[in-house]
């Protein structure tokens, strides 16, 4: 268990570096590329919605989404139900670049998904899940 919780520090660290060095190059701050991952993945989101997935305070969202819509990274959209409604959704004319800069992680992870069976592959994806969940409890309750 000792081992597994280092592990899971170890790579955080590891992926963090990674991040920032992604945002450097990108000119996008680590926060700026967790809410475009949020919107790319659950989207087009509220402010108000995203603001509660990444624990931001509204005027900090501010911020951050002005720099990704001049960016060319997201839009937003009034909702179709509700005019006064503001949704954010990404765009996808600078994902080339995001993508890019990922292709060398993703090809890793393949390599290493590879050396796995579907059986070992679906206990590493329940506990990473898990572990996600466990995560967003823990912030919760902070």
């Amino acid at each position: 268990m000792v081992a597994v919780k280092e592990s899971l520090r170890e790579a955080r660290n590891q992926l963090s570096v990674f991040s920032r060095q992604v945002g450097t190059r990108l000119e996008l701050k680590d926060a700026d590329l967790d809410c475009l991952d949020l919107i790319d993945r659950a989207g087009p989101l509220s402010p108000t919605a995203l603001a509660r997935l990444t624990g931001l305070h509204p005027a900090t969202l501010t911020g951050i989404l002005d720099r990704l819509d001049r960016g060319g990274w997201v839009v937003r959209e009034r909702a179709e139900n509700d005019r006064r409604a503001v949704l954010i959704r990404s765009v996808g004319d600078r994902k080339g670049e995001l993508y890019a800069l990922l292709a060398g992680m993703n090809r890793g992870i393949d390599e290493i998904c590879a050396g796995y069976s579907p059986a070992e592959l679906e206990v590493i994806a329940d506990f990473l899940r898990r572990t996600a969940e466990t995560g967003r409890q823990a912030t919760g309750d902070l």
